[in-house]
């Protein structure tokens, strides 16, 4: 099963629709409320949900991940990139998914870009 994916909301909204489009199971920030919480709020939202999450902010969520193995608390994944056009974002993005399994991105950070 492929992973599925939650959009911080530093994500471009139309990613989501996108991907959407292409059959992948994925929600944006935006449309799940959850504009303005903080990083730690998203990423255990996530984790509930079972969604890997990809955000822009590299810095703040590989703490996160870092904090989430020292306390063997679980997450679905985490996909952090640099800031690149979202064409790029998408292009690197369904190669994730299509080289990734909802078990193999399981408690893994992994960078896009």
């Amino acid at each position: 099963m492929k992973p599925r994916l939650f959009l911080d909301e530093d994500v471009h909204f139309g990613l989501a629709q996108a991907l959407r489009k292409r059959g992948h199971d994925v929600v944006h920030a935006q449309e799940m409320e959850r504009k303005g919480r903080s990083d730690r709020e998203q990423l255990a939202y996530a984790a509930e949900q079972e969604r890997c999450l990809l955000s822009f902010n590299m810095k703040d969520f590989v703490i996160l991940h870092n904090e989430y193995a020292v306390s063997r608390r679980d997450h679905w994944g985490i996909i952090v990139s640099r800031q690149i056009p979202v064409g790029e974002v998408m292009r690197k993005l369904l190669r994730f998914l299509t080289d990734h399994s909802r078990d193999s991105s399981k408690n893994r950070l992994f960078f896009l870009g």
